[in-house]
């Protein structure tokens, strides 16, 4: 999931003179990892809603339909003072 979010964010989120962040943060109390992939461009967001399946013949656009699918939940968050911050969270069994 990590790799794929953070490769929309180079390829989708590009911005001259600006760069994408990565975060990834684990909470042993509430069984809870979090990547959060930051980038400069708030115009371009991920589709609201379980993403649209690809043509079976497309070589890409099956990404965000595996981080819809082993994420426990996911989504996006305006980004100050530019962009937005994709984010998803998985939770395990401790």
């Amino acid at each position: 999931m990590v790799a794929e979010l953070a490769a929309n964010a180079v390829q989708h989120g590009r911005a001259p003179g600006h760069r994408f962040a990565l975060c990834i943060t684990h909470d042993p109390a509430s069984t809870l990892i979090r990547m959060e992939i930051a980038d400069a461009t708030g115009s371009r967001l991920p589709p609201l809603g379980p993403p649209t399946p690809a043509c079976p013949t497309a070589e890409s656009g099956r990404g965000l339909t595996l981080v819809d699918t082993l994420a426990t939940r996911w989504g996006t968050t305006p980004r100050d003072p530019l962009g937005k911050t994709v984010w998803a969270e998985i939770r395990y069994d401790a």
